[in-house]
């Protein structure tokens, strides 16, 4: 299969996620809109979805799913999201989409998160992708100089994400120790969010390659 068609099968898996009845976090990016596409297909049996950023939300309106705010939400048993990197033990870079903040907090009200990749995005070790960073516009420059200091060479993105604030893709970090650098990314004032997914990582992994979709649960290695 190309890359495509392992991301199509990938998306299309992930329906076996899906409850029914019930609503499904939708994440951001190439794999997912795979999976939106598939989820068109059984709209009338779901009550809708939570989007994590603005191109998701104008895809799935426009397969006529509702979409609902998260503030609307009592019950969201399943997020379905992708990855610009997961490793063995589900450590994730996400946010080359922009949507890294919203993300973060779809995952975190879900009761299950369901990363879908295809295999290109499997790693050893965090920190080839660029690591992006969400900040408050004011604050760029502060939080580019601890960014530095930890190491990594700063990058403004020219895009403004969804919340109106600026990302910091950071080049040239060895993420060693995901979890502990989430931590203290996030502790420099006027960093909104940092695209590390470790304290809230994926309970599920799928990925597609060219032999077909593997599935894996958290704790099993990729």
């Amino acid at each position: 299969m190309s890359a495509d068609e392992q991301k199509r099968a990938t998306g299309e898996a992930a329906l076996d996620y899906v409850e029914p009845g019930k609503l499904v976090g939708v994440g951001t990016g190439s794999t997912v809109n795979y999976f939106i596409e598939a989820l068109a297909g059984i709209k009338d049996r779901i009550a809708g979805a939570v989007s994590s950023s603005q191109p998701s939300t104008d895809r799935l309106r426009a397969h006529g799913i509702p979409v609902y705010e998260l503030t609307e939400v009592d019950d969201l048993p399943v997020y379905i999201d992708g990855a610009d990197e997961i490793t063995p033990g589900f450590a994730m870079t996400k946010g080359g989409g922009g949507a890294l903040t919203r993300e973060k907090i779809v995952a975190a009200v879900a009761d299950s998160f369901v990363c879908i990749v295809d295999e290109s995005k499997c790693v050893e070790q965090l920190g080839a992708f660029p690591l992006p960073v969400e900040v408050i516009p004011m604050a760029r420059r502060h939080v580019a100089d601890a960014l530095a200091g930890l190491g990594g060479e700063p990058v403004l993105r020219e895009m403004r994400t969804d919340n109106d604030n600026d990302i910091l893709d950071v080049h040239g970090l060895s993420i060693a120790n995901p979890q502990a650098l989430e931590s203290a990314i996030n502790d420099i004032a006027g960093v909104v969010t940092v695209g590390l997914f470790t304290h809230r990582g994926a309970d599920h992994l799928l990925v597609g390659s060219p032999n077909g979709v593997r599935s894996y649960h958290a704790n099993e290695r990729t």
